[in-house]
């Protein structure tokens, strides 16, 4: 849910008004009655709302996305206050008009001042709009299925090697209320680096072990970076760890019973800072 805020009286990207007789119009009545209460609107709740601050048009506009700060009726008008969020790219009347459909926004309330609230989760729209402008994959397909915050998925070599970190890993992050996971464990898609990036996607932690210096792993924790995840290198020897990985902390463990118990106490650790 959002406010939407289209007023010729923006000052400074700091402050602006809106004649009252404007406030929620194009806003379904329920919603209207939520944020008005005896005729008074709820300004407390109305400021925990994002809002788009924007003039009339449809062209290069620019549009502030924030935040309200103080609301104040002077007269017949309401005076409000702001901030623009830093985070948020520079925006235009025309990169709005663009997601109109989305945020249930009329073509009409382009050219009307007033104030509405639209039953929209802005910040995904505009998380959406951002995603779509990026490069697109060749090779493999980005999953669009959410991500599952108890879900560990480990990027090793598929050898035998490596069955008693695996296991032991496993179990303890299992103990710990964590689904943990790699792609040899299931068969979903035709081509198993489909399966992996599936597995990379829905991950809300990776943990990449570059012993061995294997190509794979090096690849699949390239794509767990680029995603942004949040990502737990390990290694049986640092000397197998790449240059462009050296400025990144590691975890070192010895491949018998006592190093992988030490292993999985140390991601355990990990895990409970990071969360």
């Amino acid at each position: 849910m959002f406010n939407l805020i289209v007023s010729g009286g923006l000052e400074n990207g700091r402050s602006g008004s809106i004649i009252a007789g404007r406030v929620f119009e194009y806003t379904d009545d329920e919603i209207g009655d939520r944020f008005r209460r005896d005729g008074r609107l709820d300004i407390p709740a109305l400021t925990t709302l994002p809002t788009i601050f924007m003039e009339e048009g449809v062209s290069d506009e620019i549009v502030g996305i924030g935040w309200l700060s103080r609301v104040e009726l002077r007269g017949d008008s309401y005076h409000y206050f702001y901030a623009v969020d830093p985070d948020v790219p520079l925006m235009t009347n025309a990169d709005i008009y663009a997601l109109a459909s989305e945020l249930r926004i009329h073509d009409w309330e382009f050219s009307r001042n007033h104030w509405a609230i639209k039953d929209v989760d802005l910040f995904h729209v505009l998380y959406r709009q951002k995603a779509a402008q990026r490069p697109v994959p060749t090779v493999f397909q980005l999953s669009e299925k959410p991500i599952r915050p108890n879900l560990i998925s480990m990027m090793m070599p598929f050898s035998e090697g490596f069955s008693r970190v695996y296991q032991t890993v496993k179990t303890a992050l299992e103990a710990e209320g964590y689904e943990c996971t790699r792609a040899d464990d299931f068969w979903i898609n035709p081509h198993i680096i489909q399966d992996i990036i599936e597995l990379i996607c829905t991950s809300s932690i990776v943990i990449c072990d570059l012993s061995d210096k294997n190509p794979n792993v090096f690849y699949e924790t390239g794509i767990a970076h680029t995603l942004g995840k949040e990502v737990i290198l390990i290694t049986q020897s640092m000397n197998d760890v790449p240059f462009d990985l050296r400025s990144l902390r590691c975890i070192t463990y010895l491949n018998n019973q006592e190093g992988c118990n030490n292993l999985a106490g140390d991601i355990v650790g990990r895990l409970r800072t990071i969360a």
